[in-house]
Protein backbone atom coordinates (compact mmCIF):
# COMPACT_ATOMS: atom_id res chain seq x y z
CA UNK A 1 0.00 0.00 0.00
CA UNK A 2 1.03 3.33 -0.89
CA UNK A 3 1.21 6.34 1.25
CA UNK A 4 -0.11 9.77 -0.55
CA UNK A 5 2.45 12.81 0.07
CA UNK A 6 0.81 15.78 1.39
CA UNK A 7 0.03 17.91 -1.38
CA UNK A 8 2.58 21.18 -0.95
CA UNK A 9 5.80 18.17 -0.93
CA UNK A 10 3.75 16.82 -4.46
CA UNK A 11 3.80 20.22 -5.65
CA UNK A 12 6.62 22.55 -4.52
CA UNK A 13 4.40 25.81 -5.46
CA UNK A 14 1.92 25.12 -3.19
CA UNK A 15 5.34 26.58 -0.72
CA UNK A 16 5.30 29.83 -2.57
CA UNK A 17 4.21 32.52 0.55
CA UNK A 18 1.43 34.48 0.12
CA UNK A 19 1.84 38.33 -1.57
CA UNK A 20 0.75 39.65 1.69
CA UNK A 21 3.11 37.99 3.52
CA UNK A 22 5.97 38.30 2.08
CA UNK A 23 5.18 42.20 2.14
CA UNK A 24 4.57 42.04 5.94
CA UNK A 25 8.31 40.87 6.24
CA UNK A 26 10.30 43.61 7.91
CA UNK A 27 13.10 44.43 5.69
CA UNK A 28 10.53 44.26 2.96
CA UNK A 29 8.12 46.70 4.94
CA UNK A 30 10.91 49.03 5.47
CA UNK A 31 12.08 48.94 1.80
CA UNK A 32 8.36 50.24 0.67
CA UNK A 33 8.79 52.74 2.97
CA UNK A 34 12.12 53.35 0.77
CA UNK A 35 10.78 52.91 -2.42
CA UNK A 36 7.08 52.95 -2.59
CA UNK A 37 5.04 49.57 -2.07
CA UNK A 38 4.04 49.39 -5.42
CA UNK A 39 7.82 48.23 -7.19
CA UNK A 40 8.54 46.09 -3.62
CA UNK A 41 5.18 44.60 -4.82
CA UNK A 42 6.53 44.23 -8.14
CA UNK A 43 9.80 42.86 -6.82
CA UNK A 44 7.89 40.41 -4.76
CA UNK A 45 5.68 39.30 -7.50
CA UNK A 46 8.48 38.57 -9.45
CA UNK A 47 10.05 36.23 -6.97
CA UNK A 48 7.16 34.34 -6.49
CA UNK A 49 7.04 33.49 -10.27
CA UNK A 50 10.88 32.30 -9.75
CA UNK A 51 9.90 29.74 -7.29
CA UNK A 52 6.73 28.61 -9.33
CA UNK A 53 9.32 27.90 -12.59
CA UNK A 54 11.31 26.12 -9.59
CA UNK A 55 14.30 28.65 -10.16
CA UNK A 56 14.32 29.40 -6.60
CA UNK A 57 13.13 27.46 -3.02
CA UNK A 58 10.20 29.15 -2.15
CA UNK A 59 11.66 29.77 1.22
CA UNK A 60 13.57 32.15 -0.44
CA UNK A 61 10.77 34.74 -2.12
CA UNK A 62 11.70 37.34 0.34
CA UNK A 63 15.36 37.51 0.09
CA UNK A 64 15.01 37.07 -3.42
CA UNK A 65 12.38 39.82 -4.16
CA UNK A 66 15.13 42.37 -1.52
CA UNK A 67 18.40 41.29 -3.57
CA UNK A 68 16.02 42.71 -6.81
CA UNK A 69 15.41 46.17 -5.27
CA UNK A 70 17.80 49.33 -5.82
CA UNK A 71 19.17 50.91 -2.78
CA UNK A 72 17.93 53.98 -3.76
CA UNK A 73 14.01 55.48 -5.38
CA UNK A 74 16.35 56.45 -8.28
CA UNK A 75 17.83 54.97 -11.38
CA UNK A 76 21.18 57.58 -11.17
CA UNK A 77 23.81 55.91 -9.54
CA UNK A 78 26.58 57.41 -7.48
CA UNK A 79 29.99 57.31 -9.46
CA UNK A 80 33.44 57.83 -7.59
CA UNK A 81 35.80 59.77 -9.87
CA UNK A 82 38.79 58.62 -10.91
CA UNK A 83 39.40 59.75 -13.90
CA UNK A 84 41.60 62.68 -13.20
CA UNK A 85 38.88 65.25 -14.56
CA UNK A 86 37.83 67.70 -11.73
CA UNK A 87 34.60 68.76 -13.45
CA UNK A 88 33.54 65.53 -15.26
CA UNK A 89 30.02 65.97 -16.99
CA UNK A 90 29.25 62.87 -17.59
CA UNK A 91 29.54 62.36 -13.54
CA UNK A 92 27.49 65.80 -13.27
CA UNK A 93 30.41 67.83 -13.10
CA UNK A 94 31.00 69.56 -9.47
CA UNK A 95 30.42 66.88 -6.29
CA UNK A 96 28.05 68.76 -3.70
CA UNK A 97 30.23 70.02 -0.30
CA UNK A 98 29.02 68.59 2.79
CA UNK A 99 27.01 71.92 3.51
CA UNK A 100 25.38 72.07 0.35
CA UNK A 101 23.56 68.33 0.91
CA UNK A 102 22.88 69.47 4.32
CA UNK A 103 20.88 72.95 2.79
CA UNK A 104 19.02 70.10 0.48
CA UNK A 105 17.86 68.46 3.48
CA UNK A 106 17.26 71.40 5.58
CA UNK A 107 14.92 72.44 2.45
CA UNK A 108 13.67 69.81 1.63
CA UNK A 109 10.18 69.93 2.71
CA UNK A 110 7.93 73.13 3.15
CA UNK A 111 10.56 76.88 3.16
CA UNK A 112 10.42 80.36 3.46
CA UNK A 113 11.77 80.24 0.08
CA UNK A 114 9.71 83.01 -0.88
CA UNK A 115 8.39 83.85 2.28
CA UNK A 116 8.96 86.92 4.73
CA UNK A 117 8.72 85.15 8.14
CA UNK A 118 8.58 88.66 10.22
CA UNK A 119 5.32 90.14 8.09
CA UNK A 120 4.41 86.87 6.77
CA UNK A 121 3.55 88.64 3.75
CA UNK A 122 5.88 87.28 0.27
CA UNK A 123 9.85 87.76 0.26
CA UNK A 124 12.27 87.90 -2.65
CA UNK A 125 13.17 84.47 -3.91
CA UNK A 126 16.10 83.28 -3.27
CA UNK A 127 17.35 86.57 -0.98
CA UNK A 128 19.92 84.72 0.69
CA UNK A 129 21.97 82.79 -2.34
CA UNK A 130 21.76 86.03 -4.22
CA UNK A 131 22.95 88.40 -1.17
CA UNK A 132 26.26 85.18 -0.78
CA UNK A 133 27.09 86.27 -4.36
CA UNK A 134 26.79 89.21 -4.22
CA UNK A 135 29.84 89.52 -1.02
CA UNK A 136 31.56 86.77 -2.23
CA UNK A 137 32.24 88.83 -5.52
CA UNK A 138 33.65 91.89 -5.26
CA UNK A 139 32.43 94.27 -8.08
CA UNK A 140 29.12 92.54 -8.22
CA UNK A 141 25.73 94.97 -7.25
CA UNK A 142 23.31 93.13 -8.39
CA UNK A 143 22.84 89.08 -8.78
CA UNK A 144 19.96 86.77 -10.47
CA UNK A 145 20.39 83.12 -10.86
CA UNK A 146 19.31 80.80 -13.57
CA UNK A 147 18.86 76.83 -14.43
CA UNK A 148 22.13 76.78 -16.15
CA UNK A 149 24.65 79.30 -17.57
CA UNK A 150 22.87 78.63 -21.04
CA UNK A 151 19.76 79.99 -20.04
CA UNK A 152 21.77 82.65 -18.21
CA UNK A 153 23.45 83.62 -21.47
CA UNK A 154 19.97 83.13 -23.02
CA UNK A 155 17.90 84.98 -21.28
CA UNK A 156 20.03 88.17 -21.36
CA UNK A 157 20.48 88.06 -25.18
CA UNK A 158 16.41 87.80 -25.44
CA UNK A 159 15.88 90.28 -22.28
CA UNK A 160 18.39 92.99 -24.02
CA UNK A 161 18.00 92.27 -27.58
CA UNK A 162 15.29 90.45 -29.05
CA UNK A 163 13.34 91.93 -31.62
CA UNK A 164 16.39 92.15 -33.69
CA UNK A 165 18.61 94.41 -31.85
CA UNK A 166 22.50 93.40 -32.73
CA UNK A 167 25.00 91.77 -30.45
CA UNK A 168 28.81 92.42 -31.59
CA UNK A 169 30.79 89.94 -30.75
CA UNK A 170 34.65 88.47 -32.23
CA UNK A 171 34.19 85.85 -34.45
CA UNK A 172 36.95 83.67 -32.73
CA UNK A 173 34.22 83.64 -29.94
CA UNK A 174 31.39 81.89 -32.08
CA UNK A 175 32.14 78.34 -30.87
CA UNK A 176 30.52 74.65 -30.09
CA UNK A 177 30.28 73.49 -26.29
CA UNK A 178 28.85 70.46 -25.04
CA UNK A 179 26.67 67.84 -26.82
CA UNK A 180 26.87 70.18 -30.34
CA UNK A 181 25.25 73.67 -28.71
CA UNK A 182 26.57 76.51 -31.08
CA UNK A 183 27.32 79.47 -29.31
CA UNK A 184 25.27 81.51 -32.53
CA UNK A 185 22.70 78.93 -32.45
CA UNK A 186 21.60 79.37 -29.06
CA UNK A 187 21.81 83.47 -29.23
CA UNK A 188 19.79 83.36 -32.68
CA UNK A 189 17.33 81.65 -30.84
CA UNK A 190 16.45 84.15 -28.87
CA UNK A 191 15.24 86.98 -31.52
CA UNK A 192 18.93 89.00 -31.35
CA UNK A 193 21.10 89.56 -34.16
CA UNK A 194 24.41 88.74 -34.15
CA UNK A 195 27.24 91.42 -35.81
CA UNK A 196 30.17 88.96 -36.13
CA UNK A 197 33.47 91.30 -36.38
CA UNK A 198 37.07 90.12 -37.15
CA UNK A 199 38.68 87.29 -38.39
CA UNK A 200 38.73 83.82 -36.44
CA UNK A 201 42.40 84.18 -35.20
CA UNK A 202 42.40 88.01 -34.87
CA UNK A 203 39.98 90.84 -34.15
CA UNK A 204 41.14 94.31 -33.06
CA UNK A 205 39.20 96.96 -31.29
CA UNK A 206 38.59 98.90 -34.70
CA UNK A 207 36.23 96.32 -35.77
CA UNK A 208 34.33 96.48 -32.42
CA UNK A 209 33.74 100.52 -32.88
CA UNK A 210 32.94 100.11 -36.59
CA UNK A 211 30.47 97.37 -35.85
CA UNK A 212 28.07 99.81 -33.21
CA UNK A 213 25.13 101.43 -34.52
CA UNK A 214 22.03 102.56 -33.04
CA UNK A 215 20.74 98.39 -32.90
CA UNK A 216 23.44 97.43 -31.04
CA UNK A 217 22.09 96.27 -27.75
CA UNK A 218 25.60 95.21 -26.18
CA UNK A 219 28.91 93.88 -26.91
CA UNK A 220 29.29 90.23 -25.93
CA UNK A 221 32.47 88.51 -24.94
CA UNK A 222 31.90 84.65 -24.51
CA UNK A 223 35.39 82.78 -23.07
CA UNK A 224 35.78 79.96 -25.50
CA UNK A 225 35.55 77.40 -23.25
CA UNK A 226 38.07 74.38 -24.16
CA UNK A 227 39.02 75.69 -27.13
CA UNK A 228 42.42 77.40 -27.69
CA UNK A 229 43.66 79.78 -30.72
CA UNK A 230 47.40 80.02 -30.72
CA UNK A 231 50.23 81.58 -32.86
CA UNK A 232 49.24 84.55 -34.90
CA UNK A 233 46.37 86.14 -32.76
CA UNK A 234 44.77 89.10 -31.66
CA UNK A 235 41.96 89.59 -29.27
CA UNK A 236 40.44 92.77 -27.66
CA UNK A 237 39.87 92.71 -23.36
CA UNK A 238 36.93 93.50 -21.87
CA UNK A 239 38.71 97.16 -20.68
CA UNK A 240 39.11 97.74 -23.71
CA UNK A 241 35.88 97.24 -24.84
CA UNK A 242 34.05 99.19 -21.62
CA UNK A 243 35.26 102.30 -23.10
CA UNK A 244 33.03 102.15 -26.82
CA UNK A 245 29.84 103.21 -25.06
CA UNK A 246 27.26 100.06 -25.58
CA UNK A 247 26.84 97.67 -22.51
CA UNK A 248 29.57 94.42 -21.89
CA UNK A 249 28.14 91.14 -21.02
CA UNK A 250 30.77 88.78 -20.39
CA UNK A 251 30.52 84.70 -20.62
CA UNK A 252 32.88 83.29 -18.21
CA UNK A 253 31.56 80.24 -18.79
CA UNK A 254 33.30 78.08 -15.76
CA UNK A 255 32.05 80.45 -12.83
CA UNK A 256 35.54 80.99 -11.11
CA UNK A 257 34.32 83.91 -9.12
CA UNK A 258 37.88 85.27 -8.11
CA UNK A 259 41.35 84.79 -8.70
CA UNK A 260 42.83 81.09 -8.67
CA UNK A 261 46.31 81.02 -8.69
CA UNK A 262 46.71 77.58 -10.29
CA UNK A 263 44.37 79.15 -13.25
CA UNK A 264 45.74 82.25 -14.38
CA UNK A 265 44.44 82.32 -17.33
CA UNK A 266 40.99 81.54 -16.29
CA UNK A 267 38.84 84.41 -15.98
CA UNK A 268 36.52 85.12 -13.01
CA UNK A 269 33.57 87.00 -12.30
CA UNK A 270 35.08 89.82 -9.93
CA UNK A 271 38.13 90.36 -11.99
CA UNK A 272 35.90 90.89 -15.56
CA UNK A 273 33.59 93.47 -13.46
CA UNK A 274 36.67 95.15 -12.22
CA UNK A 275 37.62 95.55 -15.95
CA UNK A 276 34.55 97.14 -16.80
CA UNK A 277 32.11 94.16 -18.06
CA UNK A 278 28.45 95.61 -17.44
CA UNK A 279 27.40 92.12 -16.77
CA UNK A 280 28.80 88.98 -16.28
CA UNK A 281 27.73 85.27 -16.89
CA UNK A 282 28.29 82.24 -15.79
CA UNK A 283 27.85 78.75 -14.55
CA UNK A 284 27.51 77.16 -11.30
CA UNK A 285 28.30 73.73 -11.35
CA UNK A 286 31.80 74.06 -12.69
CA UNK A 287 34.86 75.74 -10.52
CA UNK A 288 31.79 77.65 -8.23
CA UNK A 289 31.43 73.78 -6.88
CA UNK A 290 27.92 74.25 -6.36
CA UNK A 291 24.98 72.86 -8.30
CA UNK A 292 23.84 73.46 -11.48
CA UNK A 293 22.70 77.18 -12.32
CA UNK A 294 23.24 80.13 -14.01
CA UNK A 295 24.50 83.18 -12.69
CA UNK A 296 24.53 86.89 -13.96
CA UNK A 297 26.34 89.29 -12.22
CA UNK A 298 26.28 93.23 -12.35
CA UNK A 299 28.46 95.51 -11.66
CA UNK A 300 28.17 99.38 -11.00
CA UNK A 301 24.67 101.48 -11.79
CA UNK A 302 24.12 100.16 -15.32
CA UNK A 303 24.85 96.49 -14.46
CA UNK A 304 22.68 96.24 -11.56
CA UNK A 305 19.58 98.22 -13.96
CA UNK A 306 20.44 95.17 -16.53
CA UNK A 307 20.23 92.60 -14.09
CA UNK A 308 16.54 93.93 -13.01
CA UNK A 309 15.55 93.89 -16.46
CA UNK A 310 16.38 90.79 -16.92
CA UNK A 311 14.74 89.63 -13.96
CA UNK A 312 11.51 90.95 -15.02
CA UNK A 313 11.55 89.39 -18.65
CA UNK A 314 8.90 87.26 -18.73
CA UNK A 315 10.94 84.46 -19.89
CA UNK A 316 12.98 84.78 -16.59
CA UNK A 317 9.95 83.10 -15.05
CA UNK A 318 10.78 79.85 -16.92
CA UNK A 319 14.64 79.31 -16.18
CA UNK A 320 14.57 80.45 -13.03
CA UNK A 321 15.60 78.22 -9.39
CA UNK A 322 13.92 76.12 -7.43
CA UNK A 323 14.62 76.21 -3.60
CA UNK A 324 16.99 73.13 -3.90
CA UNK A 325 18.93 75.12 -5.89
CA UNK A 326 19.08 78.62 -3.85
CA UNK A 327 19.94 76.22 -0.88
CA UNK A 328 22.48 74.61 -2.30
CA UNK A 329 24.17 77.30 -3.73
CA UNK A 330 24.33 79.59 -1.16
CA UNK A 331 25.71 76.89 0.92
CA UNK A 332 28.70 76.66 -1.59
CA UNK A 333 29.23 80.03 -1.76
CA UNK A 334 29.09 80.52 1.93
CA UNK A 335 30.31 77.05 3.67
CA UNK A 336 33.75 75.61 3.78
CA UNK A 337 35.77 74.99 1.02
CA UNK A 338 34.14 73.07 -1.91
CA UNK A 339 35.69 69.17 -3.56
CA UNK A 340 36.09 71.25 -6.51
CA UNK A 341 38.42 73.33 -4.28
CA UNK A 342 40.00 71.06 -2.44
CA UNK A 343 40.67 68.79 -5.60
CA UNK A 344 42.33 72.17 -7.29
CA UNK A 345 44.44 72.43 -4.00
CA UNK A 346 45.06 68.93 -3.44
CA UNK A 347 48.91 68.77 -2.52
CA UNK A 348 50.48 66.43 -4.80
CA UNK A 349 53.09 64.92 -2.29
CA UNK A 350 49.81 63.55 -0.49
CA UNK A 351 48.12 62.64 -3.69
CA UNK A 352 51.43 60.33 -4.34
CA UNK A 353 51.43 59.27 -0.59
CA UNK A 354 47.81 57.97 -0.70
CA UNK A 355 48.34 56.21 -4.45
CA UNK A 356 51.34 54.26 -1.87
CA UNK A 357 49.36 53.47 0.49
CA UNK A 358 46.28 52.36 -1.49
CA UNK A 359 48.47 50.44 -4.28
CA UNK A 360 50.73 48.29 -1.17
CA UNK A 361 47.60 47.49 0.38
CA UNK A 362 45.99 45.91 -2.64
CA UNK A 363 49.64 44.37 -3.68
CA UNK A 364 49.25 42.23 -0.49
CA UNK A 365 46.16 41.04 -1.44
CA UNK A 366 47.37 39.67 -4.67
CA UNK A 367 46.35 42.74 -6.88
CA UNK A 368 48.62 43.47 -9.90
CA UNK A 369 48.96 47.49 -8.01
CA UNK A 370 51.44 50.23 -8.28
CA UNK A 371 51.63 53.68 -7.50
CA UNK A 372 52.56 56.36 -10.55
CA UNK A 373 52.19 59.55 -10.93
CA UNK A 374 49.85 61.42 -13.65
CA UNK A 375 48.66 64.40 -14.77
CA UNK A 376 45.07 65.52 -14.01
CA UNK A 377 42.87 68.06 -16.13
CA UNK A 378 40.08 70.64 -14.67
CA UNK A 379 37.19 69.37 -17.55
CA UNK A 380 33.92 71.42 -17.85
CA UNK A 381 35.74 73.75 -20.27
CA UNK A 382 37.39 75.15 -17.57
CA UNK A 383 41.37 75.98 -17.61
CA UNK A 384 41.97 74.33 -21.22
CA UNK A 385 45.44 72.96 -21.38
CA UNK A 386 46.50 73.28 -17.59
CA UNK A 387 48.02 70.26 -15.84
CA UNK A 388 47.79 69.06 -12.68
CA UNK A 389 49.97 66.91 -11.21
CA UNK A 390 48.49 64.16 -9.37
CA UNK A 391 49.13 60.50 -8.80
CA UNK A 392 47.07 57.42 -9.53
CA UNK A 393 47.03 53.60 -8.78
CA UNK A 394 48.13 51.54 -11.79
CA UNK A 395 45.95 48.23 -12.24
CA UNK A 396 45.67 46.07 -15.66
CA UNK A 397 43.06 47.53 -18.12
CA UNK A 398 40.51 44.69 -17.66
CA UNK A 399 39.55 46.72 -14.05
CA UNK A 400 38.28 49.09 -16.14
CA UNK A 401 34.88 47.72 -17.51
CA UNK A 402 35.19 45.55 -14.35
CA UNK A 403 35.16 48.80 -11.77
CA UNK A 404 32.45 50.60 -14.15
CA UNK A 405 30.17 48.03 -13.42
CA UNK A 406 30.60 46.89 -10.00
CA UNK A 407 28.91 48.36 -6.90
CA UNK A 408 30.09 51.12 -6.20
CA UNK A 409 30.61 52.25 -9.61
CA UNK A 410 34.11 53.32 -10.11
CA UNK A 411 35.20 55.47 -13.32
CA UNK A 412 38.92 55.54 -14.10
CA UNK A 413 41.37 55.84 -17.40
CA UNK A 414 42.82 53.53 -19.76
CA UNK A 415 46.48 54.83 -20.76
CA UNK A 416 49.37 52.73 -22.25
CA UNK A 417 47.56 48.94 -21.76
CA UNK A 418 46.82 49.91 -17.91
CA UNK A 419 44.12 51.23 -16.00
CA UNK A 420 44.61 54.94 -13.67
CA UNK A 421 42.71 55.05 -10.60
CA UNK A 422 43.41 58.69 -10.11
CA UNK A 423 42.94 60.51 -7.00
CA UNK A 424 43.25 64.02 -7.81
CA UNK A 425 39.30 64.32 -7.95
CA UNK A 426 38.66 61.57 -4.85
CA UNK A 427 38.19 62.80 -1.47
CA UNK A 428 40.71 60.68 1.02
CA UNK A 429 37.60 59.65 2.92
CA UNK A 430 36.59 57.24 -0.30
CA UNK A 431 40.06 55.39 -0.43
CA UNK A 432 38.64 52.46 1.69
CA UNK A 433 35.97 52.45 -0.77
CA UNK A 434 37.85 52.46 -3.42
CA UNK A 435 40.15 49.50 -2.17
CA UNK A 436 37.16 47.82 -1.64
CA UNK A 437 35.77 48.24 -5.15
CA UNK A 438 39.02 47.06 -6.54
CA UNK A 439 39.22 43.97 -4.25
CA UNK A 440 35.79 42.97 -5.41
CA UNK A 441 36.35 42.73 -9.08
CA UNK A 442 36.68 38.98 -9.84
CA UNK A 443 40.27 37.43 -10.23
CA UNK A 444 39.97 37.17 -14.19
CA UNK A 445 37.51 39.17 -15.33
Amino acid sequence: MTTARPPEAADPRRRVPRTDAVLAEPELRAAAGRLGRDRVKRAVTAAQQRARDGLIDPAGVAADALAALPAAATTIRPVLNASGVLLHTNLGRAPLSDAAVTALSAVAGTCDVELDLATGRRGRRGTGALDALRTAVPGADAAWVANNGAAALALVCAALASGGREIVISRGQLVEIGDGFRIPELIESTGARLRPVGTTNRTHLRDYAEAIGPDTAFLLVVHPSNFVVSGFTADVGVAELAGLGPPVVADIGSGLLTPHPRLPDEPDASSTLTAGADLVTASGDKLLGGPQAGLLLGGGQRGAELVERVRRFPLARAVRVDKLTLAALEASVTGPPTPVRAALDADPADLRARASTLAASLAADGVDASAVDTVAGVGGGGGPGVELPSAAVSLPARYADALRAGDPAVLGRVADGRCLLDLRALPARDDDVLAGAVRAVRPGV
